[in-house]
């Protein structure tokens, strides 16, 4: 496929700045990242990236009152659309029926626009692997009903991932902060999911990461920053915005030898195809 564009535009399909808005609960904003680094107002943060070229963020949550607090800031802000999801992390806390019902209904609001971040963590495994299934499934069951995309976290768990996913026909998706092996990517884009790569690509030591990411497809891949998290150089040391998606895309076209235009141009159309973004 040729990849055109008058202007160069930039998607970040993957951050957390609702995270910057208090819900009332003083000692989750005063432990905020954002809060940390001075930043108060997520108006400040979208104007930056607009200056930079993006033309939308999607707001990914990780609990159901993150997953509200992101739909609160995407109602006020256009650039913005929203995943409602259960991290992994959280599975264990979200296991009551009400919860889950209260979940659902988010996913029937008109700035919802996938499922997400939802999946499998092992590195930590700060909920039991059998409540990680459950809520996993959950999450995908709506996803399905919805027919919407899926923002999966998966980490040192792709050999319970697979199955999972397997079972739900029709997902479709992004690996999130995709770091793992080639085998792997080979699996997910057999699957016809795409590939997430964020900052991390720009300050790893590891070669293999950098050849995976040299490997995927122009047809998979898009743009992600895990705001605040992740940094790209040359910032590290600083919060990482969605403004530097673009540090990252032009990292990521001379490790892939391909023009940062065709790179922005090809990472913009597969979000809005992702995502069904106008």
């Amino acid at each position: 496929m040729r990849y055109t564009t008058m202007a160069m535009e930039f998607i970040d399909t993957h951050c957390h700045i609702q995270e910057i808005i208090s819900d009332g609960d003083p000692d989750d904003f005063v432990q905020s990242k954002w809060v940390k680094a001075g930043i108060t107002n997520p108006q400040i943060v979208t104007d930056e990236a607009v200056q930079a070229g993006l033309t939308h963020i999607v707001l990914v949550g990780c609990t159901l009152q993150d997953s509200k607090r992101a739909i609160a800031l995407a109602q006020k802000q256009p650039i913005c659309s929203v995943a409602v999801g259960i991290h992994p992390h959280e599975a264990s806390s979200h296991g009551d029926s009400s919860l889950q019902n209260d979940f659902a209904a988010l996913a029937q609001l008109p700035q919802v626009q996938a499922i997400g971040e939802c999946g499998l963590d092992y590195y930590y495994e700060h909920s039991p692997r059998k409540d990680q299934f459950k809520i996993l499934e959950f999450q995908l069951e709506i996803a399905q009903q919805r027919d919407l995309p899926v923002i999966f976290h998966v980490r040192e768990a792709f050999e319970d991932f697979w199955p999972i996913v397997d079972n739900f026909k029709g997902i479709r998706g992004v690996l999130h902060s995709y770091t793992d092996s080639l085998t792997n990517l080979e699996e997910a884009t057999r699957r016809g999911l795409y590939i997430g790569l964020n900052g991390i690509m720009t300050f790893t030591k590891d070669e293999n990461q950098l050849a995976m990411a040299r490997a995927v497809p122009l047809s998979h891949l898009v743009l992600e920053t895990d705001a605040p998290f992740l940094t790209p150089k040359p910032y590290r040391g600083t919060i990482c915005t969605p403004k530097h998606v673009v540090d990252t895309a032009k990292f990521l076209s001379q490790q892939r030898q391909e023009s940062l235009t065709e790179l922005a141009a090809a990472t913009t159309h597969n979000a809005k195809e992702l995502f069904r973004l106008s």
